[in-house]
């Protein structure tokens, strides 16, 4: 593997492993201040994040060795609307500037793996920001958002909310690959 798309993946999945980590502690804070849904919400997310995590390291099979990966992240714990913000921040970031550098990167190196990987995570994180924007719009109204089951894909972290599709419309995985949070 080129050492840009490594150095590529080991970014990325820094900070999915991040974002999974921060997601889930501010799911607790959500439930702590009344808003179950957008607990459910981080969780779900949050699983998503931990699929494209594992997408990234498993591309990373053939590394040997350590190495220090940089990554972008939103640091501390503050209001659901606080957090929210910041959880919007970050996968704006990763949709506007970093998967779309990364793609193009594994692209040019012809880094097929790395390529399916980024651009699944692309996919997810601007749905996740969307997600994320509905329910800072609720709760900047002072009530939890109104949310359906959320639905993750196991092989790619695709994410909705609704009904599992008979097939995965980012990956085509079948819908016992789905896992749901309701």
């Amino acid at each position: 593997m080129h050492d840009m798309t490594a150095a590529h993946l080991r970014s990325a999945y820094g900070g999915e492993c991040m974002a999974n980590m921060r997601y889930r502690i501010w799911a607790d804070k959500a439930e702590q201040e009344g808003y179950p849904n957008v607990a459910r919400l981080f969780r779900g997310i949050s699983f998503a994040e931990q699929v494209h995590a594992t997408n990234h390291f498993t591309q990373l099979r053939d590394q040997r060795g350590g190495a220090l990966g940089a990554s972008m992240a939103e640091y501390g714990l503050r209001s659901t609307s606080d957090n929210l913000e910041g959880a919007i921040g970050g996968e704006i970031f990763e949709v506007n500037e970093m998967y779309p550098v990364y793609l193009e990167a594994a692209k040019l190196q012809k880094e097929t793996g790395a390529f399916k990987s980024f651009h699944y995570a692309l996919s997810t994180e601007k749905i996740h920001a969307a997600m994320f924007q509905c329910a800072k719009a609720a709760v900047g109204k002072g009530s939890d958002m109104k949310l359906g089951p959320v639905q993750v894909c196991n092989v790619c972290g695709w994410t909705a909310e609704g009904e599992i599709p008979d097939k995965c419309p980012l990956c085509q995985a079948t819908r016992d690959k789905f896992t749901t949070f309701a």
